[in-house]
């Protein structure tokens, strides 16, 4: 019983995350998505089904698990915020030269990822989950 509320504590927790990677362009939305859609399918079946069919995470959850794949507006946008933070941070927070090459650096690296994912057609932005993303393993 302890188990099953640590993991359900932990798939929120990891939620709440991913939450915030939509908005911080350095902090992943996607690892997060996984890791809290693991612990929610390993706990409780009404909270991983909720996660699956969110009306913004669910999408973007099953294009991942499905098709390794984005759509476009997402990387775009990703991408239109990640460099205009970075920049912003850059040039007007940062007088440490180092520290700006790793952040351009770190940058670099998370276009370079959201770019080498396939991009989701748009028949596949509303694709549902396999059913086997569905089982609850009951034996923990």
């Amino acid at each position: 019983m302890i188990k099953k509320y640590t993991f359900i504590l932990l798939g929120s927790f990891f939620v709440g995350l991913a939450l915030l990677g939509l908005f911080l362009p350095l902090l992943p939305t996607t690892p997060f998505l996984l890791l809290a859609a693991f612990f929610y399918m390993r706990s409780s079946e009404k909270c991983y089904k909720w996660l699956l069919n969110h009306r913004i995470f669910g999408k973007y959850l099953s294009n991942y698990l499905n098709n390794r794949s984005i759509p476009w507006k997402v990387k775009f946008a990703v991408l239109m915020v990640l460099w205009l933070t970075i920049i912003l941070t850059v040039i007007v927070f940062l007088k440490s030269n180092p520290v700006r090459i790793v952040l351009i650096a770190i940058a670099a690296v998370v276009t370079i990822h959201i770019l080498s994912l396939k991009t989701a057609e748009p028949a596949d932005e509303m694709i549902s989950p396999p059913e086997d993303h569905i089982e609850i393993k009951k034996n923990m």
